[in-house]
């Protein structure tokens, strides 16, 4: 398959390379609903092939998770090449902060995998589109807390919808990575009494929070076959394929991670073996929903977020009855209930330019 043939149905994907080794993908999947706004992740891509899909895949939900949770944005995501000898520095930063400012506003970044605050302090030197910047900055800071929140609600709307209660006492849940968002989600869910169990490729940072939430620590491939009611994956995507999905002995598959199926007829065989599956772009959205309020033009409020928190189980709520009503997977429903925002729009635009070229 041609780079062509991948890349068919995003706006614009643009290549750079610059200082310090810069190598990067910025994808633009849609601006029908505004600009596109999206991560970026530093990570050590085993080949050009998998980045490039990665930053495709990525943009793509984003274009979902935005029309789901109601946001006037567009999808959007971002890719450095780390790795063979190539690390993060001052030179490389300022350069992808200025393949950033040439897309005119077109793609707003934010903080991802790999990527910190710091490093988007530095990528602001060069780029008047970079948001999740720390509070003292005129940012929101980071967003894991309030992804790691909206995913422990969603989490509950999923046993509510199974069992009538959402209460999290005495649920086994399994957390798959223990990172910024992973970590804050298993201190939500100790709190509400679950019974936790985690994994980390980083050993170290799963014994750490594993004796600060009283939770048991095992390797990732024996995580994912434990007999657990909640099974969430908050790490890195493409974690669950069909072969897996037949050893699973969990209820609910939700987590806070991105592109978590390594394919969507794997929601099917989700449902087929009745797992009901919290479809990650929606489940995942509070963080994104953080960063969008700093383009608010009263400016960032932390309030405004949390009151919009609730949005979360709402619309799973819906995403679970359609699918139920249509007999078709949650993912299917809520991709589904995604393009119906963007068709009614698509009415009025097709695509969205900054002021000076409209």
């Amino acid at each position: 398959m041609s780079v062509f043939d991948e890349i068919d149905g995003h706006e614009q994907v643009l290549f750079s390379t610059g200082p310090g080794g810069l190598r990067c993908v910025i994808a633009i999947h849609s601006t029908l609903l505004g600009p596109a706004l999206g991560g970026v992740r530093f990570l050590p891509y085993r080949d050009d092939d998998q980045a490039i899909s990665d930053a495709l895949r990525l943009s793509r939900a984003m274009t979902y998770k935005a029309a789901c949770a109601g946001l006037d944005i567009g999808g959007g995501k971002a890719v450095i090449f780390g790795g063979s000898g190539v690390e993060k520095s001052e030179p490389l930063l300022r350069a992808f902060g200025q393949a950033v400012e040439s897309l005119s506003g077109r793609f707003i970044a934010a903080c991802d995998m790999g990527i910190t605050t710091a490093d988007l302090r530095v990528m602001r030197k060069e780029s008047q589109w970079i948001r999740g910047l720390d509070a003292e900055e005129g940012g929101s800071g980071e967003s894991g807390a309030m992804t790691a929140y909206g995913v422990s609600l969603g989490i509950r709307a999923c046993l509510r919808h199974l069992d009538g209660d959402g209460s999290l006492e005495g649920r086994h849940v399994a957390i798959d990575g223990v990172g910024k968002v992973g970590a804050r989600l298993a201190t939500l869910l100790a709190e509400g009494g679950a019974r936790l169990t985690v994994a980390d490729i980083d050993q170290e940072k799963a014994e750490q929070v594993a004796r600060a939430c009283g939770a048991e620590v095992v390797s990732r491939e024996k995580l994912y076959l434990l007999d657990v009611d909640v099974l969430s994956p908050n790490a890195i995507g493409n974690v669950i394929d069909a072969d897996l999905v037949d050893r699973l002995r969990c209820r609910v598959v939700a987590g806070g991670a991105n592109n978590q199926l390594t394919a969507p007829t794997v929601a099917d065989r989700l449902a087929a073996r009745g797992i009901l599956y919290a479809p990650d772009f929606v489940i995942n959205a509070l963080g994104l929903i953080q960063v969008v309020d700093e383009l608010h033009p009263a400016g960032h409020d932390m309030d405004r977020v949390r009151q919009r928190a609730e949005l979360i189980p709402e619309r799973l709520g819906e995403i679970f009855n359609r699918s139920r009503h249509l007999r078709i997977s949650t993912a299917a429903a809520a991709i589904s209930m995604a393009r119906d925002r963007l068709a009614a729009v698509r009415t009025v635009r097709s695509f969205w330019l900054p002021p000076r070229c409209a």
